[in-house]
């Protein structure tokens, strides 16, 4: 072997017992960088997470607001719905008592329709009685 060849193979040596040490500084560095990558990542997450937490509890609100006016706008059509059927009862109601009243108006003008005047005076009597038998 040649002087050249035997420093070589001298350094190697060397060189080959250094490389687990340097094989191993790297892997520490990749751990560690992958590690605080990791923690970064996870830190981030949780922040995200809180606050995907805090926006839906503002959002149950919103949303419990909402169901609220809802239930009182169905209260309020509930309502509206049974003053609707009072007031078409009562105009029922009054239907009948307009065709009652108008029925006996017009058996009031068949008993004075023969009925003749020539003043009002003669008239007077004619009318009273009108009036009397349509109250």
């Amino acid at each position: 072997m040649s002087a050249l060849g035997e420093v070589v193979a001298g350094a190697g040596g060397v060189l080959a017992g250094q490389l687990w040490k340097v094989s191993t500084l790297v892997l520490l560095a990749v751990l560690l960088a992958g590690g605080s990558a990791g923690g970064a990542m996870w830190w981030a997450a949780a922040a995200a997470r809180d606050k995907a937490l805090e926006d839906l509890a503002a959002e149950k609100g919103v949303n419990a607001e909402l169901r609220a006016g809802i239930g009182d706008q169905n209260r309020a059509i509930t309502q509206w719905y049974e003053a609707s059927k009072d007031a078409a009862a009562r105009g029922a109601a009054a239907q009948q008592q307009a065709a009652a009243a108008g029925l006996r108006y017009d058996q009031v003008l068949q008993q004075l329709a023969g009925a003749k005047a020539t003043t009002c005076a003669d008239a007077m009597p004619y009318v009273n009685q009108l009036l009397e038998k349509v109250r």
